[in-house]
């Protein structure tokens, strides 16, 4: 389980479908054993599938725990997994997709958002008391969705054998039920036990709840499939419900992780000595980072060893240090002091050495974090690190908001996304070098979205290393800074359409389709 707020948690108990239950807009659930079976990932195979089938589909997750989140261009707030998943479908993310978003804060609360917008921050008896009220809309969300799409794809979250959690269920085989969908149970083969698991799932389900059930899907198998036979045919003794799929291990498949168990930072070891040439960044780890994967795409680069670090062990010698956002800033800086992080990121900054803050790490680069109305903590002013003449006050509303293109330091232009409580003033040594030119703004001052404090560099665009130039002008700046050769030119391409296709090609190869789309009605 993740966390006291399990991903599965719902509403009432199930009433379950029945044999006279009506086949609505054909579906697919992926539940599956655990967190990090892969349900998301398999989620968008299945979203891609469909749709280069000629299929008009839209992805759902009724319920998602994550500080892995985006902004859709209404400017609603969704699960980063969801948004991948659309783009799968290619349809534009909405947050109707992922009705309700738990962004944890602490072990025992978090904030919930509810259709795209903040609801409030709540701990686990008011929120587990607030779901019943939440069913309804999760599933006007659904109907809406559902009524303009040939297929929807639902994602489960946790494993729907979480006993303790079944009669708050909304997420699992309650939405399924109230979808009609056909669900295939996912399990991760690589932690071992994946039949164990199917079998001890299977056992707490229902009748009603068995009778859901399409099939198993083994992932992340390495080795000869057809080893498996016998396993497969027990599954299907015991059960009734067969194996309809063993997806392969996947390497460097670089789409956006949901969840931190998986650290995909490229595809090569970032432990050992650093390579000859290499550059060593460092992403210091808060306690409740926030969209971790907005450093993905530098684990891609060659000339790149991208690091997380934890503790004071973890240091190194990093010529570049990155502060990524976080979901409780002034804890998190806390935390910092306390483990002797903080000294060692001033000790950089005092060394002259490159430093990088994404959203929340804007604001702990600066000098004053002021919270005069509680959003994120009891304390109304907080010193940041000083590392930045900036200034940031929390505002009871959220700023979301999409970014199409973002003028940058380099001349080279990128985009992003932006969520965040902070609204940041700056001094005179804080530039304001990231601007907003996607649209024209009355105030200008509306425009400034990073600043640059010479090698002290901030911005509140999530996503911004995502684009392919100025991510290699961003190395090269600092390369030719710090003495090495500028590459002067693209060496990785963070193409996430091409990993889609990939992705989808080896799901499609790996699954029997003709009964998963026959158990859909199709």
């Amino acid at each position: 389980q993740k966390g006291f707020l399990s991903p599965s948690p719902g509403g009432s108990a199930p009433t379950l479908l029945s044999p006279t239950h009506p086949r609505r807009t054909p579906a697919l659930m992926l539940q599956g054993t655990s967190s990090n079976a892969g349900k998301s990932v398999l989620a968008a195979a299945f979203c891609r599938i469909f749709r280069q089938d000629g299929y008009d589909v839209a992805p759902f997750k009724a319920q998602n725990m994550s500080l892995n989140s985006g902004v859709t261009a209404r400017g609603d707030e969704m699960g980063r997994a969801q948004i991948v998943q659309a783009q799968a479908a290619r349809v534009d993310p909405d947050a109707r997709m992922n009705p309700i978003l738990l962004k944890p804060h602490s072990d025992t609360g978090s904030q919930v958002v509810v259709l795209g917008q903040p609801a409030g921050h709540m701990g686990v008896i008011e929120y587990f008391q607030k779901k019943r009220d939440l069913w309804p809309t999760v599933r006007q969300a659904y109907d809406e969705l559902a009524a303009s799409h040939d297929i929807m794809v639902l994602e489960g979250a946790g494993s729907p054998g979480e006993i303790n959690l079944k009669s708050h269920d909304l997420v699992n085989m309650r939405m399924a039920e109230y979808a009609g969908a056909s669900v295939l149970l996912v399990g991760d083969i690589d932690r071992g036990g994946v039949y164990a698991s199917f079998l001890g799932t299977w056992m707490t389900f229902s009748g009603p709840e068995r009778r859901l059930l399409t099939g198993y899907l083994v992932n992340r198998f390495r080795g000869d499939a057809s080893l498996l036979g016998p396993a497969h045919q027990y599954m299907l003794d015991c059960t009734g419900a067969p194996v309809l799929g063993t997806i392969p291990h996947i390497r460097d498949l670089n789409l956006p992780e949901e969840d931190m168990a998986g650290f995909p930072w490229g595809g090569r070891p970032q432990d050992g000595p650093k390579e000859p040439g290499t550059l060593d960044i460092a992403v210091v780890m808060l306690r409740h980072v926030s969209n971790y994967t907005d450093f993905a795409p530098l684990g891609l680069e060659p000339d790149v060893r991208l690091r997380p670090v934890r503790r004071l062990e973890d240091w190194g010698e990093p010529d570049v240090v990155m502060i990524p956002g976080s979901k409780s800033v002034v804890p998190d800086l806390d935390d910092l002091r306390r483990s002797g992080l903080a000294d060692r990121i001033l000790e950089h900054g005092a060394r002259g050495k490159w430093l990088f803050g994404i959203c929340g790490g804007l604001q702990v680069l600066g000098r004053d974090i002021l919270d005069p109305y509680g959003v994120e903590s009891s304390a109304p002013h907080t010193p940041g690190l000083g590392l930045m003449d900036l200034r940031s006050t929390f505002a009871a509303d959220k700023t979301l908001v999409r970014v199409a293109r973002a003028e940058t330091p380099l001349g080279v232009l990128s985009s992003g996304y932006e969520i965040h409580h902070g609204q940041t003033e700056h001094g005179p040594s804080a530039r304001p070098l990231f601007l907003r030119a996607d649209r024209a703004y009355a105030d200008p001052a509306e425009r400034v979205c990073g600043y640059v404090d010479g090698r002290r560099w901030a911005t509140y665009l999530h996503g911004i290393f995502d684009d392919d130039a100025f991510r290699r002008a961003w190395l090269d700046h600092v390369r030719a800074d710090i003495g090495l050769k500028p590459q002067g030119r693209i060496l990785a391409s963070y193409d996430i359409e091409k990993a889609l296709d990939r992705l989808a090609d080896i799901v499609r190869e790996s699954c029997d389709l003709t009964t998963i789309y026959q158990s859909m009605g199709l």
